[in-house]
């Protein structure tokens, strides 16, 4: 017997779908009523008639639920009504309002669906005082069956509504972290390519070799730049895409940074301790693109020209600190521009669980500090030969 196929299952949606809803119900009612008629006799001709132009009326009028959801659901409610005053036989056709009932609900129409709901218990109720087979136990019945089904539609929209609000939510982080990789990539790459053209412009009369040199260096960084503004907004593409090829960057190019950083006229020493391990995607971007950040404001801000870069690998996290000789933080700004890199490495750490601090150092300087939990992470590994 060969496997089944779910993939080949489909179940109807859309229009076809309310086609099949109101087929099947009408199959249904008509049914269970003519059962009901061949066991207890039929009606006269004229209530006869009359039912039997009901029944499709009604049915057929959940191929228009969707577009008309309310005037629908009134529609069925009232010709519903009329069925059960005209005919003899209880059919099964109080169905169809309730499942009109349900969607207006799921809608999250909760007004008009209390209103219909209430109108057929009323209704009912009113058949106890003439005459009718109708009791007081049939009403309650009916009326917890309403509330049932107006409760479990509300739950439906709710559900419904979170799921959108969730999406929301994840399209607006991942937009935030977008955002965030643009400006780690091109506020360093840019900061670099100013600081070298003003060194170039410097030197360009007075030492010409120097001034090539820092022009070489400019069209170095501006490859960069391009290469990894391409691989972030690979990420806008659409999923049925092929995914961005180019691997994310980590501290294995943290050699790259050093010398981009030392061509905008930065002396850079890395100092490594511990036993190095392989590091989960985020916390290597992370340490990356802290690492980054740091150089930028170094280079832009702090008039640095020493920068201490130290990694160190512990039993549970990871810990950063990038230190420099310049002036500390009286020529940072706190607000937007010179505080956004600072908030958005801050973000990172504690998106990963850890944390980062920078601030002034009291030998002099400025520090950013930050800790970073492996998380799921690979065995200490033999550290590389550089």
């Amino acid at each position: 017997m060969p496997p089944f196929d779910q993939t080949r299952v489909r179940l109807p949606t859309g229009a076809r779908a309310d086609a099949a809803l109101a087929g099947g119900v009408f199959v249904l009612v008509a049914l269970g009523a003519e059962g009901q008629r061949l066991r207890y006799g039929g009606d006269p001709m004229p209530s006869l008639i009359a039912s039997w132009l009901l029944i499709p009326a009604v049915c057929g009028a959940l191929l228009f639920r969707r577009r008309y959801p309310v005037p629908v659901g009134w529609f069925t409610v009232l010709a519903t009504g009329a069925y059960y005053l005209l005919s003899s036989i209880d059919g099964p056709l109080v169905i169809v309002p309730i499942v009109v009932l349900y969607a207006i609900a799921a809608q999250g129409r909760l007004q008009a669906a209390i209103a219909m709901a209430a109108t057929m218990v009323i209704g009912v109720a009113a058949g106890t005082f003439v005459g009718s087979d109708v009791n007081g136990t049939a009403v309650f019945m009916l009326a917890g069956w309403l509330v049932a089904v107006v409760a479990l539609g509300s739950v439906r929209q709710g559900r419904v509504a979170y799921a959108e609000e969730e999406a929301r939510l994840r399209a607006t982080e991942e937009r935030l972290r977008i955002a965030r990789e643009l400006h780690d990539v091109i506020g360093h790459n840019i900061s670099m390519i100013n600081v070298q053209a003003g060194a170039a412009l410097h030197r360009l009369k007075k030492d010409p070799a120097q001034a090539e040199e820092a022009l070489a260096a400019i069209k170095s960084s501006s490859r960069e730049t391009l290469r990894e503004l391409r691989a972030t907004l690979g990420a806008l593409r659409q999923v049925d895409e092929d995914a961005p090829t180019a691997p994310a960057p980590g501290l294995a190019r943290a050699d790259e940074l050093v010398d981009s950083a030392k061509l905008a006229g930065l002396a850079v020493r890395i100092e490594r301790t511990g036993a190095e391990r392989s590091l989960t995607a985020p916390v290597d971007l992370a340490a990356y693109r802290i690492v980054q950040e740091s150089l930028t404001n170094a280079a832009k801000h702090s008039g640095a020209g020493r920068v201490t870069i130290r990694i160190a690998y512990g039993e549970r996290e990871l810990a950063l600190a990038v230190e420099d000789d310049g002036r500390g933080s009286a020529v940072r700004p706190a607000g937007a521009g010179g505080g956004s890199g600072i908030a958005g490495m801050t973000a990172r750490a504690r998106a990963l669980g850890g944390e980062l601090a920078a601030g002034p150092r009291p030998e002099g300087g400025f520090a950013v500090r930050a800790r970073l939990p492996y998380g799921i992470t690979g065995e200490p590994m033999k550290r590389s030969e550089r």
